[in-house]
């Protein structure tokens, strides 16, 4: 891990790091598996549906990677914590975590129909807790090993939602903005109270159509732009919606030693979203 990586390009160098991705089988996370696959890690896809994330765990091992899946509730952390004993044992310590389990929920959202004051409790605490629970356990459950080891590189994803709220869907950005802070938080907790070779940022995808925002997005009987994909649109600078791979870059350079001297940081990765006033 030494020389080859004082080149430019070898600072990019992930080959033989273990990395997990939580959420591996949604439309990012698996577009982010398998980016890590390419680059050379051993690869574990986490996500709640074991067919999924064995299809993703397949694609990394036939392209001549390593790939494995693991089928598991990530809010569960018993069973999360037997996960990571197997893949530690199985593809060696982990070093590169990725959080990107979370989504939205129709009954979370408001709409014309739906206020804000009648929106479902359950559904409210099912958006926070598979967004924000889910980081903050993953990071518990996998920050404690890298604590051991003195280094690794974690990865946590935001929104757009977290840095500017957006409307329609309030406890989807309330949880994208603890996730924000809570990445900051623990980016100086683990520098200061167990190593600086361990580093905590987050990405922030701005608008990327996944099937969790595809009734906010796209109408049902068409699929073309509604009026809210359209107001988007006009609003980000490169006029378009973003692809999974537009994150790969971004995360390529968080996971690597090209980022040593990175963390406590959210990087938008929106179009030009996030810098537009629209006049």
């Amino acid at each position: 891990m030494g020389e080859e990586r004082t080149t430019a390009m070898g600072r990019f160098d992930i080959h033989d790091e273990t990395a997990v991705v939580i959420g591996g089988s949604g439309v990012l996370g698996r577009a982010m598996a398998y980016a890590l696959g390419e680059a050379g890690a051993r690869v574990a896809v986490i996500g709640r549906s074991a067919e999924a994330a064995q299809q993703v765990a397949a694609r990394i091992t036939s392209a001549g990677g390593v790939g494995r899946s693991y089928a598991c509730d990530a809010q569960d952390r018993p069973l999360l914590e037997a996960t990571a004993r197997e893949i530690a044992e199985t593809l060696g310590p982990v070093t590169i975590l990725v959080n990107a389990a979370g989504g939205n929920s129709p009954e979370a959202t408001t709409t014309p129909e739906r206020s804000f004051f009648a929106l479902d409790p359950v559904a409210l605490r099912s958006v926070v807790d598979g967004n924000l629970l889910t980081s903050l356990i993953g990071c518990q459950v996998f920050g404690e090993g890298m604590t051991r080891i003195g280094r690794g590189s974690i990865i946590n994803i935001a929104s757009m939602s977290g840095l500017r709220p957006l409307t329609r869907v309030p406890a989807y950005s309330a949880a994208k903005a603890g996730v924000i802070n809570f990445t900051q938080w623990l980016a100086a907790y683990l520098a200061q109270g167990y190593s600086p070779q361990i580093r905590v940022n987050a990405i922030a995808p701005g608008f990327f159509l996944t099937e969790q925002n595809r009734y906010l997005l796209t109408d049902r009987e068409s699929g073309a732009p509604t009026p809210r994909a359209q107001t988007i649109l006009a609003h980000t600078p490169m006029g378009r919606l973003g692809a999974p791979d537009d994150l790969i870059g971004t995360l390529l350079w968080l996971a690597s030693p090209a980022s040593a001297f990175v963390t406590g940081i959210v990087v938008p990765v929106d179009g030009g979203f996030s810098a537009f006033g629209s006049v």
